[in-house]
């Protein structure tokens, strides 16, 4: 994805030193906004997570500078302070940018699913469960004959076969193939097998977690109603 904007990035590092307590170490904050942007791939978030993502730090470093300027927080050696000012923006943002918080209820297959046609649905796509072997697909309409997504949701059993199936409807019809899986070791076993048995699709698969699809989810729930209107053309 494109990196999120310099402006998109300053209340959520406001809200991250106010909820702490009012100062913390730049380098967790590189992690904690991660939650922010549900969009980031796994691939950025492990840069992200292991320091090498360059890009990712500049911008948080630029947005920390512009904060700084406008004397919402100060910046110390590495560590951040949050000022009165900056508290005050954070009350009278957070109403309008804030993390939906995620509901107490157990991410497990079914419910995945579920999630997936509903965000499908919000989209203005046709999604439907349990189609040609797959666990979800997603047509541009109804009576769409090709698959325009197909998504495999493994929170047990075997990720190659998960694979096999997403690279037949790549193969077949072009499908954008997605890959939901319950943990991370399981995510790291994909990316192995991707960079491996399957690399014809490597740069095809979108590999999600569970939680990251909870984040969609809500987030996309959050303004199901004015989709239908930026999406209309």
């Amino acid at each position: 994805m494109s990196l999120p904007s310099i402006t998109n990035l300053e209340t959520p590092i406001l809200q991250e030193l106010n909820a702490v307590g009012g100062t913390d170490n730049v380098r967790f904050l590189y992690l904690r906004l991660i939650q922010y942007f549900p969009s980031l791939s796994d691939a950025e978030i492990t840069e992200i997570k292991n320091g090498s993502h360059r890009r990712w730090r500049n911008a948080v470093q630029k947005a920390g500078k512009t904060l700084d300027e406008l004397k919402f927080i100060r910046r110390e050696r590495g560590n951040w302070h949050i000022t009165e000012s900056g508290k005050s923006s954070v009350e009278a943002e957070t109403s309008g940018f804030s993390i939906i918080q995620t509901a107490e209820m157990p991410l497990d297959h079914q419910t995945i699913q579920k999630m997936i046609v509903e965000i499908g649905e919000s989209l203005g796509f046709y999604a439907e469960k349990e189609v040609e072997y797959y666990d979800v697909i997603w047509r541009e309409s109804q009576t769409s004959p090709r698959i325009s997504h197909v998504f495999e949701v493994q929170s047990k059993g075997n990720i190659d076969s998960a694979f096999a199936k997403l690279k037949r409807a790549y193969d077949s019809q072009r499908s954008k193939p997605f890959l939901i899986l319950a943990s991370e070791r399981d995510t790291r076993r994909a990316v192995k097998s991707l960079s491996h048995e399957f690399r014809e699709i490597q740069s095809e698969v979108t590999i999600l977690s569970f939680v990251e699809m909870r984040k969609i989810h809500e987030n996309l729930h959050s303004i199901s109603d004015y989709l239908p209107k930026f999406l209309k053309a």
